[in-house]
């Protein structure tokens, strides 16, 4: 379905996150489904000014390409499973218009809408499906496509790597982001890994295993915040890599938007 076609027939408003919309959900949300769409291939090919990098030094996130068009393209990864794994939010009614323009603004570095079929896990509990529901669900979803100017194409996977080691921004460091849409892809489903998503992160620890054992400086000059948890007494709980995501209810967008920045 093209972008700003939205469905005709279903009263319920649903979200398609790819990335860091699954453990980072919209504000207002009420359901939240694991499944997945058809079609696309996801893939670290946008450039990020404003979350993961910025305007002077550009980071890199996941953006959807038709599958058909990612087949005419040389990728050094050269292969992608046919489902491309996620999570669907329900927004409640009432609070529609408003995710709408928060997301639009969450998206904006060149992000369109389009509509796709969301087909969900097998497991789903039938009470959060919409109401008599047959067949996937007509979810929203923001894709850099290929004609917008933050889109770079192909590129060679440890080149990549490196740069998503050393880019940062105003939501953090570029591999945090990786190493989160990583974990949180496992936690879906036994099936919902990313091979591309998978090598790249497992290049960029290499990389920063090569930087500490060199002794060499992290070049983004400032502690990965996502190294450690500190609860409320002040002790250490453990790494991001030893936990699994927490998902809440921001209780407006302006929370939301702190928890961008912060998380």
């Amino acid at each position: 379905m093209s972008a700003q076609e939205s469905p005709s027939k279903q009263d319920e408003f649903w979200i398609f996150g790819y990335g860091s919309l699954i453990w980072k959900p919209p504000p207002h949300f009420d359901r939240r489904i694991p499944g997945w769409v058809e079609g696309y291939v996801r893939r670290f090919w946008q450039a990020s000014e404003d979350h993961r990098g910025t305007p002077s030094a550009p980071g890199r996130v996941v953006t959807l390409i038709e599958r058909s068009y990612w087949a005419s393209l040389a990728d050094s990864h050269d292969s992608a499973p046919a489902k491309v794994w996620g999570v669907a939010y329900r927004i409640k009614a009432d609070r529609v218009a408003e995710v709408k323009e928060y997301l639009d603004i969450r998206e904006i570095n060149g992000y369109t809408i389009h509509w796709t079929p969301f087909h969900p896990a097998s497991d789903t509990d039938s009470a959060l499906l919409p109401p008599a529901q047959k067949g996937p669900i007509q979810t929203l979803v923001y894709i850099g496509t290929p004609d917008n100017a933050q889109f770079t194409g192909p590129q060679d996977p440890q080149e990549l790597s490196e740069h998503i080691f050393r880019s940062k921004g105003p939501s953090g460091l570029n591999r945090d982001y990786l190493w989160g849409l990583e974990k949180a892809l496992d936690e879906l489903s036994p099936e919902s890994g990313d091979e591309h998503v998978k090598d790249l992160s497992n290049r960029v620890r290499a990389v920063a295993a090569r930087y500490r054992c060199e002794g060499r400086a992290d070049p983004t000059d400032e502690t990965d915040a996502a190294t450690e948890v500190i609860d409320v007494n002040g002790t250490t709980e453990a790494t991001h890599d030893e936990h699994h995501h927490q998902f809440r209810r921001a209780g407006s967008v302006d929370e939301q938007e702190e928890t961008e920045k912060t998380s």
